[in-house]
């Protein structure tokens, strides 16, 4: 009797497509982000329904987060103290933004699926222009109210944009990198390495406590 395969040709389509999808993903995190915009429309295309494709988007992520971290660990070390706030704020960011998506529905999802991947397509391509601007704000800001300009990056508002950041990343995910790079530019940081490091840790805990939550709720 032959045996039947293990995949028929339509399975096996699905399986390359999303293994296309999370090689490409895993990669462009690594380099800067924007790695959902290449895994969760290669599992919608699969046919996983909204919420569970954005769960598994995110634990399907959460490796490349890590190693990515573990890759940057000496250029963490240049900014310790700025590196634990992000930590303390991506564990927070990430279990608020999980319990948020799975306290919602595939429908309602769906619905947001678009808005949310233009707002995230939107920011990854004015990001320079967005930093700009915010950064010519706050120095104007800060010479009306005769503030000092520290030399050390990050501020107290620069921590709860970031835990607005990780919120997001926590519910949906795609655009996290830049939206977190450019908060990072924003508070003064300079050295693309180092961006680049802090950006990679706080993605790494925001995916850790994400996966952590949808995989706990079987999600």
């Amino acid at each position: 009797v032959p045996r039947k395969p293990l995949m028929d040709a339509s399975q096996l389509a699905s399986f390359a497509l999303i293994a296309a999808g999370a090689f490409l993903a895993g990669g462009m995190n690594a380099i800067a982000g924007g790695g959902t915009f290449f895994s969760f429309p290669a599992l919608l295309a699969a046919g996983v329904p909204p919420v569970t494709a954005n769960a598994s988007n995110t634990v399907a992520l959460w490796p490349a987060s890590l190693s990515s971290a573990w890759a940057y660990r000496r250029e963490v070390m240049q900014h310790r103290k700025w590196a634990l706030i992000l930590i303390g704020v991506s564990f927070v960011g990430g279990i608020c933004g999980g319990l948020l998506l799975l306290a919602t529905s595939n429908a309602a999802f769906s619905k947001l699926i678009p808005w949310l991947l233009l707002v995230a397509t939107a920011l990854f391509a004015f990001s320079g222009q967005v930093q700009r601007i915010v950064g010519w704000a706050k120095g104007k800001l800060g010479g009306k109210l005769g503030a000092a300009q520290s030399s050390e990056p990050g501020s107290i508002g620069g921590a709860a944009f970031q835990l607005v950041v990780a919120i997001y990343g926590g519910f949906f995910g795609a655009g996290l990198g830049i939206l977190t790079l450019a908060a990072l530019a924003i508070q003064g940081f300079k050295d693309m390495q180092e961006l680049n490091a802090l950006k990679n840790v706080a993605s790494a805990v925001n995916y850790t406590v994400a996966a952590a939550t949808f995989i706990i709720a079987g999600a």
